[in-house]
């Protein structure tokens, strides 16, 4: 996905992608409905990091069907909407170290607020899901 950066999107969809603090990742069911779900990311440039418990649905969802959509919150008038639409996988491997101390910093109050420690976070959402956006809409 090519981002300009130049523009007044690009450059609202960038300024997000660092500072937005909770996406809504949308997998899509085994009778195709679509299954929203508020996760944390860490983005990278390249793919968007999401941590996820391994039993749930949105794992399931993406190994049966790889698309997926990545939207953040609208403001309260209704604008600066970012939709990604591209896909997912599950990781067979740890990010590097780099990326999940990255990911641990930027949440480091919410693994808190959950009464957890870092290494208690990563043993419970030990399933590793790569986003690779592909296209991306909105408004400004």
């Amino acid at each position: 996905m090519d981002l300009d950066t130049s523009t007044d999107f690009g450059a609202m969809v960038a300024r997000r992608l660092q500072e937005e603090r909770i996406g809504w990742l949308t997998t899509v069911d085994p009778a195709g409905a679509p299954q929203p779900t508020p996760i944390w990311f860490h983005w990278d440039g390249e793919t968007i990091l999401i941590f996820s418990e391994p039993k749930v649905a949105k794992v399931r969802n993406i190994r049966a069907n790889p698309k997926v959509a990545l939207s953040f919150n609208s403001n309260e008038y209704g604008g600066a909407v970012v939709v990604f639409t591209g896909r997912a996988r599950i990781a067979d491997t740890p990010p590097s170290e780099a990326r999940q101390a990255a990911f641990l910093t930027k949440y480091a109050e919410g693994i808190r607020s959950l009464n957890m420690t870092p290494e208690e976070m990563q043993a419970k959402y030990s399933a590793v899901i790569l986003v690779t956006p592909e296209k991306v809409r909105g408004w400004t």
